[in-house]
Parts: structure tokens; C-alpha cells; sequence
């Protein structure tokens, strides 16, 4: 595979510890993030713009976000779920400060999860999503969008492909820089990955980019992105130590962790731009800071 390669985004700063129970210091963060930077990630989800009440984990989405160093190579992301997120992440960027890069939309592809989750239905969340990448590209900012529960809800069971695919259509009208995937339980198969990220690619053609976000709930999640590869998805999330969890999915656990993801590229010949040794340092200091191992297979194994 000489000169095969993808992008790697850690999203182990939001996705990473939003579940955490214990309120990590901004200090800690910001401590994270920069030896992320270290081994090499360069697109990083830093923070969600979500009440406080609802992630206490992200209230301080606003002083890690002024503490991260203002690096060119580095792009920074935040997660909004309405126009208000998107009015705090430009607000980051006023008097002349770095702030968010792009901004990452969600949609979830059940009605029962996403009232839960965002007070919305799935006809809701499109149209408001529609809004906030207009309002965004408007205002002069980047703007992705995740589609969540994508293989499965954790109250409805099956997610049909059929819904997932028309999301998707309705969402390219607005022509995000991303569509991503997301199992947001952890209930997909290799399989089914690849079936459904193929559907999505003949969908969108090459004007739109896929991403792909899986979680580890039930150990497929390394083997589902290998075959989300194989389909044609380049851009693919990750957690350093396979941190994460969704406060609004029972029994959801981890996202796919960098490390694992990026042994199983790298030993199939296909580049990442990440220091795996680096990155199980990394993990071995925040599992101090956390105080016990994290799951990432590769670094147990070192």
C-alpha cells in the first residue's frame, strides 16, 4: 500500500472524558491535549459547547480552549448541537483570539436517542443542522457533522440504512467538509461497516468527504474501521486509551483507541503521521493522572 495514508482526529479531549465521573482540571486538559500534539495528532475535538448541567465535564469548554497553543498545523474542534453551541465556538475567535477551527454538528438517526439526547427528532435535528452549517459557513466558520447511532440506538434497536442514507442526503444539500458515521454504542459489525460506508460513499461521490467514528463496546470496533477503510472512509476518530462514553447511552463505553488504530494501519502499511511510542507515553502518564489502566489492547501490550 506505498503511499496510502489517512487523518487521524483524537477526539479523546471531548469524546474522551465527557462520561469521565470525576470533573478533570483545565490544567490537566490543556496537559492532554499538548502531548496529543506531541505524538503527532494535528485535528483534535477539544471541547463541546453543551450545558453545563447536561457534560459537567465541559464547562470549562471555554478555558481549555484560550489555554491550547496557537499552532498552524493544528486544527481545533468543537462540538455544537445548536446555534448557540455555534455562537460560543465564534466567540472563542473574538479580539483577535485563535479559538475553534470547525465545528462539528451532530444528528442523531433515532428519534428516542435524539430527544434524549438533544430534545430533538430526527426531522428536527436535520433542519436545525441544515441551519447551523449555513449560519456557520456564513459566519466564516469550518463545519462538519456527525451522524450518531448510526449502526444501532441504544432504545429503538436496528437503525435502518435506509434512514441513515437520508440523512445523509439532506445534510449534503448543505455541503458540510465532512459526513461522518458514528456507532455511537458500539453495536456495529465489520460487515455491516462496510456495507453501509460503501452506500454513503456512492452517495456523496467525491465532492464530500466520510469519517468514521467507532466505539469499542463490543470489540469490533478496530475490525469495523478496517473495513470502513477498505470502503473508502480516510478520516477516522480516535481516543488516545480508548477513553469515552455517551452520558445519554447506557452502557456505551469507549471509542476505538489511537493507539489500536494506529498499530493496525501502520502494520498494514498505511500511514497515520502519529508516534505510536509516543502516544502509549502519553497514555501510561493520563491513566496516572486517572488513576487506573486504560483499555487500549496495544498499550497493555506495549
Amino acid at each position: 500500500m506505498s503511499g496510502a495514508s489517512i487523518e487521524l482526529v483524537e477526539v479523546g479531549p471531548r469524546d474522551g472524558l465527557q462520561n469521565e465521573p470525576d470533573i478533570i482540571a483545565t490544567e490537566v486538559k490543556r496537559a492532554l491535549i499538548l502531548r496529543m500534539i506531541g505524538y503527532g495528532a494535528r485535528r483534535l475535538e477539544v471541547a463541546s459547547f453543551v450545558h453545563p448541567a447536561r457534560v459537567p465535564q465541559m464547562a470549562d469548554a471555554e478555558a481549555v480552549i484560550a489555554a491550547l497553543p496557537d499552532r498552524k498545523d493544528c486544527i481545533y474542534v468543537g462540538l455544537v448541537l445548536n446555534k448557540r453551541g455555534v455562537m460560543r465556538a465564534l466567540a472563542t475567535r473574538e479580539g483577535g483570539r485563535r479559538g475553534v477551527d470547525q465545528v462539528g454538528c451532530v444528528v442523531v438517526a433515532s428519534d428516542t436517542f435524539g430527544q434524549r439526547n438533544q430534545g430533538q427528532t430526527i426531522a428536527q435535528g436535520v433542519a436545525e443542522t441544515r441551519d447551523m452549517l449555513r449560519f456557520a459557513r456564513a459566519e466564516g466558520m469550518r463545519a462538519q457533522v456527525t451522524i450518531s447511532a448510526a449502526f444501532g440506538c441504544p432504545f429503538e434497536g436496528e437503525v435502518k440504512h435506509e434512514t441513515v442514507l437520508a440523512i445523509a442526503e439532506e445534510l449534503a444539500i448543505e455541503r458540510p467538509e465532512e459526513i461522518a458515521l458514528a456507532d455511537t454504542i458500539g453495536v456495529g459489525t465489520p460487515h455491516e461497516a462496510g456495507e453501509l460506508f460503501g452506500k454513503l460513499g456512492e452517495l456523496l461521490g467525491p465532492a464530500i468527504p466520510m469519517r468514521a467514528h467507532f466505539h469499542n463496546t463490543r470489540g469490533t470496533g478496530i475490525a469495523n474501521a478496517w473495513e470502513a477503510y477498505k470502503a473508502g472512509v480516510r478520516i477516522f476518530d480516535a481516543a488516545l486509551g480508548g477513553l469515552g462514553g455517551c452520558p445519554f447511552a447506557p452502557r456505551a463505553t469507549g471509542n476505538i483507541a489511537t493507539e489500536d488504530l494506529v498499530y493496525m494501519m501502520e502494520r498494514s502499511g498505511v500511514a497515520t503521521g502519529i508516534d505510536l511510542e509516543a502516544a502509549i507515553a502519553a497514555n501510561t502518564w493520563f491513566a496516572g493522572e486517572l488513576g487506573r489502566e486504560l483499555p487500549s489492547a496495544v498499550a497493555r501490550a506495549a
